[in-house]
């Protein structure tokens, strides 16, 4: 019993107090030179125009953290408010227990993930946590550029990747239909929701059953497809104003022109490098190279239209690559 209570509490210690200390830090304990939310006294105007504007769901989430901030600042808190004053304003600190709540969520989900079908290296207790702490640091340190939409959509995420690892194992259609509400929901937060679909396709889609006239899995993988384009499509059609645009520009001469751009695209490739050098089963390394197949929609949006110095935008893929490499996949033959 005594065993048992250690157990839970060295879990909650790892998984939640832990992380959201470093989170703590990212946010608090240095300035980030590449953004200056800090300053910002309300919910920036910017998230309701442009590409923001279809990022509904973290966008009014924003609204409420701010307005709670400010009632809690001068109310309840107040006695803490020439500290928190210091240290922000309500639309910062709003933004912080928001992304708080969701990167403890995040690493909740990564905990469940890695106690599914564990491969060998993760089978042992004190290597699973190493491999957890690892992907806590990736996400903590791409904070030096928050967002109010990255942590809940990254969320999103791993949610689907648990669904669909659930599906796979268990072959029970309600985590199918769980991650198709999921998509829907996670469209209305940033367009990520999409690469829940390179997802399954990788785990599912094999070229020798396409030849063999199996289609199955391309009746699954619509559904998906359909889960996303509609409420995708949907949101664009109703906001329409003159600000109101698809992508908030195109940036790839920046991409491979600025040092600082260079560097981020140096990092993800390093970094997917060698998580796909990790993947020792040949099942692991073919579901892994599927994955970035089927991202390639994905990275091609990011050349175009995003930043590589922002390396958030690279973090779906280096956390999918890390529970590829230590997942224990069903037999899968070669495409």
């Amino acid at each position: 019993m005594l065993k048992r209570n250690d157990e839970k509490i060295n879990g909650f210690l790892f998984v939640i107090v832990l992380p959201l200390l470093l989170f703590a830090m990212s946010y608090y304990g240095f300035e980030s030179a590449y953004t200056r939310l800090k300053t910002s006294e309300k919910t920036p105007e910017f998230l309701f125009s442009s590409v923001y504007a279809y990022r509904v769901i973290p966008n009014y989430l924003s609204v409420y953290m701010t307005d709670m901030m400010y009632y809690l600042i001068n109310g309840p808190f107040s006695f803490f408010k020439d500290f928190l004053s210091k240290n922000g304003t309500p639309f910062y600190h709003g933004l912080f227990l928001m992304n708080s709540v969701f990167f403890i969520l995040c690493s909740l989900i990564l905990n469940a993930i890695f106690k599914l079908k564990a491969g060998g290296f993760l089978l042992n207790l004190n290597a699973k946590r190493i491999i957890h702490l690892l992907s806590v640091f990736f996400i903590v340190i791409t904070q030096y550029a928050p967002t109010n939409c990255d942590t809940i959509a990254l969320f999103c995420y791993l949610a689907g990747i648990f669904f669909t690892l659930k599906y796979l194992h268990t072959q029970k259609n309600i985590f199918f239909y769980t991650l198709i509400i999921l998509i829907v929901f996670s469209t209305f937060v940033r367009e990520t929701a999409c690469i829940n679909i390179a997802f399954f396709a990788a785990v599912f889609f094999n070229l020798n059953d396409l030849k063999r006239g199996n289609y199955q899995i391309i009746w699954k993988i619509i559904p998906l497809v359909i889960a996303f384009i509609v409420p995708y499509l949907g949101l664009r059609a109703l906001f329409i104003q003159e600000e109101t645009t698809f992508v908030e520009g195109f940036y790839i001469n920046r991409n491979f022109s600025s040092p600082f751009n260079l560097a981020g695209l140096l990092f993800a490739v390093i970094i997917l490098y060698f998580i796909y050098r990790l993947c020792v089963d040949n099942e692991n390394r073919t579901v892994f190279g599927k994955y970035l197949f089927f991202s390639i929609p994905y990275l091609l949006m990011i050349t175009l239209v995003g930043l590589f110095w922002e390396v958030r935008l690279f973090l779906p893929l280096i956390l999918t690559g890390i529970i590829i490499a230590y997942h224990q996949f069903k037999k899968i033959s070669e495409i």
